[in-house]
This record gives C-alpha cells, sequence and structure tokens, in this order.
C-alpha cells in the first residue's frame, strides 16, 4: 500500500511539470505562481519525512522515492533555465551528470533488493540547490515588474543564484559516501562498495 508520505513525494514529482512548464509562459502571473508551486514542492521535501515519522510510514519504497523526487524537481528546473540563459548549460549539466549517476546506483541497488537512503550532507546540498532556484525565480517575477529599477534589480538575485549553483557543481562530486542502506523491509544493512551517494 502507497503511504501519505510516499503519496506527498509522488505530489513533488507532479509538481515539477507544473513548475517547468509555468517557466516557459510570460506574464508576472505565470511566473508568480511558478514561484509559489516550487515552494510548494520543495516544502513537501520536509512534510514527506515529517510524515512517515509521525505515522510511522517509513518505507523502502518512501526511501527510494524521496531522494529521485527530490533529483526530478531540481534537475527538471535545472535544465529548463538553460533555453531561458538563467544557468549556463555546463553548470547544469555538471550536476545532471553526477545526479544522474547517484540515481542510477540507487535504482541498481533497489534490483538487489538493497534500498540507499539519503545521508543528511545530500539533503543538505538539496536545500541550498532550491534556495538557489528561489533566487533564480524571484529574479524571474522582478523582470516582469515595470520600471528600469526591475531591470536593475533582477539581475542581483539571479547572479547570486548562479554563484551558488556554480559553487554546488564545483562540489557536487566531493559528497562523503552515505554509509547508510536498507534491506527488503527497511533493515538497516552494511552497504557494499557502492558509488558515493547522497
Amino acid at each position: 500500500m502507497v503511504t501519505l508520505s510516499t503519496k506527498v513525494t509522488i505530489a513533488r514529482i507532479v509538481l515539477t511539470g507544473a513548475v517547468v512548464a509555468l517557466l516557459f509562459l510570460p506574464g508576472l502571473a505565470a511566473k508568480s505562481v511558478c514561484l509559489a508551486l516550487f515552494l510548494l514542492a520543495s516544502w513537501t521535501d520536509w512534510l514527506d519525512g515529517y510524515l512517515a515519522r509521525r505515522f510511522n510510514q517509513i518505507s523502502p519504497l518512501g526511501i527510494l522515492l524521496d531522494p529521485i523526487a527530490d533529483k526530478v524537481l531540481v534537475v527538471g528546473v535545472l535544465i529548463s533555465l538553460i533555453p531561458l540563459r538563467l544557468v549556463p548549460a555546463w553548470m547544469a549539466l555538471i550536476i545532471v551528470a553526477r545526479e544522474a549517476l547517484v540515481t542510477g546506483a540507487r535504482l541498481s541497488a533497489a534490483r538487489r533488493r538493497v534500498v540507499i537512503a539519503a545521508a543528511p550532507e545530500g539533503k543538505q546540498k538539496t536545500v541550498f540547490q532550491m534556495a538557489a532556484i528561489i533566487l533564480i525565480l524571484i529574479s524571474l517575477i522582478v523582470r516582469e515588474l515595470p520600471g528600469p529599477v526591475a531591470s536593475l534589480w533582477a539581475a542581483v538575485p539571479s547572479a547570486v543564484a548562479e554563484a551558488a549553483v556554480a559553487t554546488l557543481a564545483d562540489i557536487a562530486d566531493r559528497s562523503p559516501p552515505d554509509g547508510r542502506a536498507h534491506g527488503p523491509h527497511g533493515t538497516l544493512v552494511t552497504p557494499l562498495a557502492i558509488l558515493p551517494v547522497p
């Protein structure tokens, strides 16, 4: 049975599609709703964990889907920002390539009935990535406002966000090994030599 916390995780993946679609729509309303939905999707990253612990709904499926949903949200938005020229392609591709390797390692382990959970360091990295994206989305809203001042201030959060994403891209391959894996029933087991997983 799919638990409530897992449904919240799945909702984060669904919200990603809405956020990406709104990114390409012009107008202040579209950009504002885009930011609101991204904030909601980011909040579900905390909510699903809280629900799982509060109602004792921690499951192998939830442990597997939670970091994947995070990556779908962050990577999906980052890729969408490339054609909008808000994030350099090389910067986003470094992050995307690493996240693809990490997700592949998780799925490969899952086929062996071992679920690799996200480490605290990986969660912190995700929070920084989400914060950088929020700054970029705020810059898009400011750019929709009338007046020359808007154009001047719009570049500020965007530049800060690009610097943050660049830093994350630089340290993306330095995350320490996760060191935690869960067996088919959520039992903690010692992982074998697996790629460092956040």
